[in-house]
């Protein structure tokens, strides 16, 4: 690998920055104590400009290069997962019920030592934009950002996201042209029929026959209207009704998610699940309420990298780690990011960073959100070097 030797020698400083944060951490748009200690940090690495508050508590720094007129951004997250931690390290989390679950605690990281290095050399032109975002988990910060102005305040002609990844061997860099993670949103159908007693179905209309028949035909959606090589999903993950065995209920609620890799499936599904719903129930003589994404969930759009971001990416990544240690041609990966709101407004790319360990290890066993994940220090030096060569290829 060709790693930057000072992010290396002083991977134990950002190993426990990194395991400060695993320990303290706050969920989406409570970042609070999160957001001062990146502002600290970064006006203590001598960037050029902080700025806070920015979607609620999104931070942005500029970093001023050799004089130029281009301007690149990167982003890290910066929010943990309403769960509850069953790691006994000494750096598990302080707060019942909140853990970073994902890596965000990494991410976070990774763009500070990478700050740190840009502003002790400073070998590009032009001006970098360091983007920590709230709220990446469910809530929309990067969408949040954007709102408040984000990218008319600091417009960028590229952006560039990582996100680790277990079950890539440790430093390895993979990516992909074209969609990289999948649109998301959840659904929420309520069936109004007509209740009665068990005994005499005759007298009533049963929403949960209803619902069943709904939830099968739900099952058609991506099977006979979605072309084959393109990968949708349509989970109803949940139903909630009725209350006692002898009573036909009034109404069941059918809950679940819908995933696409285009703006058009994406639209196309949710067409379809209202179509369904509403036939459906009208056909037995009942009423349906569909909704998408109620309460404080965001639905997000697919991710796309950007044709010439990803090449662009590709460079880096592999003067980094090396050919060997990068894959360019992966499968798209189902779950969301809201890095997609970013795409879809700047080119961008987005890549995964392996964060398996080179050694036995029980954490090499659990994937992301799972109670005993935690986050490989040893990858810090990989993917701030990743994000340092992106800037020295696009504003050298």
């Amino acid at each position: 690998m060709n790693l930057y030797q000072d992010i290396c020698q002083e991977l134990d400083d950002f190993t426990a920055l990194r395991r400060h944060l695993h320990q303290h951490p706050e969920l989406g748009f409570e970042e609070h104590a999160t957001a001062a200690l990146v502002a600290d940090k970064l006006r203590e690495y001598e960037v050029d400009q902080v700025h806070t508050g920015i979607g609620g508590t999104g931070v942005v720094g500029i970093i001023q290069g050799r004089p130029g007129e281009e301007r690149i951004g990167l982003r890290a997250d910066m929010d943990c997962l309403s769960m509850t931690e069953e790691n006994t390290f000494a750096h598990a989390s302080c707060h019942q019920g909140k853990m970073h679950g994902c890596g965000h605690d990494g991410h976070t990281t990774i763009l500070l030592a990478a700050a740190r290095h840009l502003c002790r050399h400073r070998n590009f032109s032009g001006q970098v934009v360091l983007i920590f975002q709230p709220a990446e988990e469910g809530l929309g910060g990067a969408r949040a950002m954007i709102d408040d102005g984000l990218l008319e305040r600091f417009p960028c002609k590229r952006v560039y996201a990582l996100h680790n990844f277990p079950r890539i061997p440790q430093g390895h860099i993979h990516l992909r042209p074209g969609p990289m993670m999948a649109s998301s949103d959840n659904f929420h159908i309520r069936i109004i029929a007509q209740g009665g007693h068990g005994a005499m179905p005759h007298l009533a209309n049963d929403p949960v026959v209803i619902a069943a028949n709904l939830i099968l035909s739900l099952q058609t959606i991506v099977s006979r209207n979605i072309d084959p090589i393109q990968p949708a999903v349509v989970s109803c993950t949940m139903m909630h009704t009725g209350e006692a065995t002898n009573v036909i209920p009034d109404s069941a609620t059918l809950q679940g998610t819908l995933r696409a890799f285009s703006a058009e499936n994406r639209a196309l599904i949710r067409e379809r699940i209202e179509t369904l719903a509403h036939h459906i129930a009208a056909g037995f003589g009942a009423k349906a309420e569909v909704g998408f994404n109620q309460g404080k969930q965001v639905g997000y759009p697919p991710l796309v990298n950007e044709e010439q971001a990803t090449r662009i990416a590709l460079q880096a990544a592999e003067a980094v780690v090396g050919k060997d240690r990068v894959l360019d041609k992966v499968a798209p990966v189902p779950g969301s990011e809201d890095f997609s709101y970013i795409a879809e407004a700047v080119p961008s790319c987005y890549v995964l960073l392996g964060n398996d360990r080179d050694h036995d290890s029980p954490h090499n066993e659990v994937f992301l959100h799972h109670p005993r994940y935690d986050f490989n220090d040893a990858i810090i030096p990989v993917g701030a070097s990743y994000f340092v060569k992106l800037v020295e290829l696009e504003l050298g």
